[in-house]
């Protein structure tokens, strides 16, 4: 299940959907999963996003995901 956010996922690119897959993974193992998806990426601090943002660009830069091959 996908976080709320602000396009549906019917009308998301199979990157977006991969990106946003990516992000939830990582705030389930930042602990906050379950916030994430119930209030929405709006309802977290900027310390927490950007956590998560920074995260994830280490893993698509060192190739730790599947979406950084496909770029």
């Amino acid at each position: 299940m996908l976080a709320k956010y602000l396009k549906k996922a019917e009308k998301m690119t199979a990157r977006e959907l991969e990106l946003e897959k990516i992000k939830l993974e990582i705030a389930e193992e930042l602990g906050f999963g379950n916030r994430v998806r119930e209030s929405g990426w709006g309802e977290m601090t900027a310390r927490e996003t950007g956590r998560v943002g920074g995260i994830m660009s280490r893993r698509l830069r060192n190739g730790e995901s599947s979406i950084a091959s496909k770029k």
